[in-house]
């Protein structure tokens, strides 16, 4: 077949064996596959599990056999066998069925697992076409109020393919995790800067089929495969999901309000296909309902947000860009994250008993002051400067409250930054009332530290800053103190690179505020 034929989409259809009855397995119901036969491995995507409670979790896969072009299967739904074991070789197997990865959701799988022991961890694997998945290993939660030592998370964001490698998936697999929690820009729709390594295309990402492959190109890297296949992961999006600095339905380009709906749905549909989510998060006609909360026994209350999907369009521009200081950021109008999600957050932080309350969320929740030339403050209207009434309302709503121990936890600034968040930071003798961390991105290129650094003076809450390397945050949470360890990979473009940890910050328990 040296002349393989290809769809509209550019798929292969020799990725898949055509034909006679026995090649194509037993169809039932107009269409299911149930004994389907490939001529390559059906799950070069991997495995992954996700969002776990404390009597189960989520597990995923896409029967996809090659990494790029949505690897070209037939139009049937084709059924997966799936197991859950309490040992990896499989000899204690609790939960097993069988699944059906529909053609209309591109073959992913989403396996919703209950009825299991709370804290502990288990093994599940996948079948298909007499071949099986790599084998994953995933855990549930402590029972809600059930006493907890230790939490122990990584915090990933920004992973640009073409700016370098993911070896910093390859050490979180010695750092004894419970949990790895990616908080944005998971993919990139398009280029820019180095390129290390490319693209499965070099078009932008913008129809569904662009999205899939493009989620299929990330998927492909194998360290990236490993750390899904060794921890839960708690995922949220951030806007290169879907579109640079994108505000609810407004583009950041100026592309028309129909247009950019559509490109908006195909990205979430997207994005729901290749991650570890409930049925609940499915993406409708409304949008994609994602933020949620978890919680690790009595000692973490975790809510996950989302502030792409419902803020206001950006304030004083009509682009995320810096600008002179305006009025409009500061208006009860200027919403992040939405009336229904902002009262929803709220309620979950006052009704808390948790030992620690973790907000986490796309950015640096705290402000950062810059002088331009001409000596007037500049703000970045895309982050939560440019929704400063929001954040003083999140920030007093806490102080009120007298919510205990609150941390919050971002990416996207491709930097690392601690910070002591106040509930008037025009006020030098407002005290601490939370503490943030963010952590710098995977691979994207980073922040102009020279820049940054040389506005910190008037940034006296930031507590640290370093934007010169790519890494991860390392957070071990213990009834009395929060450590987070700020590890960076020495070589991005060395897939096989070292990795260290660069420094080691503390918030004590019933005090606000980053220790240095």
């Amino acid at each position: 077949m040296q002349n393989a034929t290809r769809n509209r989409d550019g798929w292969s259809r020799r990725q898949f064996l055509l034909g006679s009855a026995s090649a194509l397995g037993v169809a039932f119901g107009g269409g299911l596959l149930a004994r389907p036969r490939f001529d390559a491995y059906p799950f070069a995507l991997g495995v992954a599990s996700g969002d776990p409670s404390s009597d189960g979790f989520v597990l995923w896969t896409r029967i996809a056999p090659e990494r790029s072009d949505a690897a070209f299967l037939p139009p049937h739904d084709i059924a997966v066998e799936w197991l859950v074991a309490e040992d990896e070789r499989f000899a204690r197997v609790v939960r097993r069925g069988t699944a059906v990865a529909r053609a209309d959701w591109a073959h992913s799988v989403h396996i919703e697992v209950d009825g299991l022991d709370a804290d502990r961890w288990y093994w599940y694997q996948f079948r298909c076409g007499g071949e099986a998945s790599a084998t994953g290993r995933t855990r549930t939660l402590p029972a809600g109020g059930a006493a907890a030592a230790r939490l122990r998370l990584a915090v990933a964001s920004c992973q640009h393919y073409e700016h370098g490698y993911f070896a910093a998936y390859r050490h979180m697999l010695g750092d004894d995790l419970d949990l790895v929690l990616h908080v944005g820009d998971y993919i990139y729709e398009g280029s820019w800067g180095a390129q290390l390594r490319r693209h499965e295309s070099a078009r932008g990402a913008e129809t569904l089929a662009d999205y899939r492959n493009r989620h299929a190109c990330y998927k492909s890297d194998p360290d990236l495969q490993r750390a899904h296949a060794a921890y839960p992961w708690l995922v949220t999006w951030d806007d290169h999901d879907v579109s640079n600095d994108y505000a609810g339905l407004v583009s950041h380009y100026g592309e028309p309000a129909p247009q950019f709906a559509a490109r908006r749905a195909a990205a979430y549909r997207a994005y729901y296909e290749h991650m570890p989510l409930r049925a609940r998060h499915r993406p409708n006609a409304g949008g994609m309902p994602l933020y949620r909360d978890f919680h690790f026994g009595d000692l973490a209350a975790i809510s996950l947000l989302d502030d792409r999907q419902y803020r206001s369009a950006h304030a004083c521009s009509e682009r995320g860009e810096m600008v002179d200081d305006c009025a409009q950021r500061w208006s009860p109008a200027q919403t992040m994250l939405g009336a229904t999600q902002q009262r929803w957050l709220e309620d979950k932080l006052a009704g808390s008993d948790a030992r620690w309350n973790v907000i986490a969320q796309q950015t640096l929740i705290a402000p950062f002051v810059s002088r331009g030339d001409d000596d007037c403050e500049l703000v970045w209207t895309d982050g939560w400067d440019g929704y400063a009434g929001a954040r003083a309302e999140l920030l007093g709503f806490i102080a009120a409250r007298q919510v205990p121990n609150v941390v919050t936890l971002g990416g996207d600034m491709h930097a690392f930054y601690a910070a002591d968040l106040r509930a008037d930071f025009r006020d030098a003798d407002s005290p601490a009332i939370a503490s943030e961390f963010v952590g710098t991105s995977i691979s994207a290129e980073g922040d102009d530290y020279a820049e940054r650094a040389r506005h910190l003076p008037l940034n006296p809450h930031i507590r640290y800053f370093e934007s010169r390397w790519r890494g991860y945050l390392r957070c071990e949470i213990t009834p009395q103190l929060w450590r987070s360890d700020l590890r960076i990979v020495d070589d991005v473009g060395d897939p096989h690179s070292s990795a260290r940890t660069l420094l080691t910050l503390h918030v004590e328990n019933g005090r606000a505020g980053v220790q240095v």
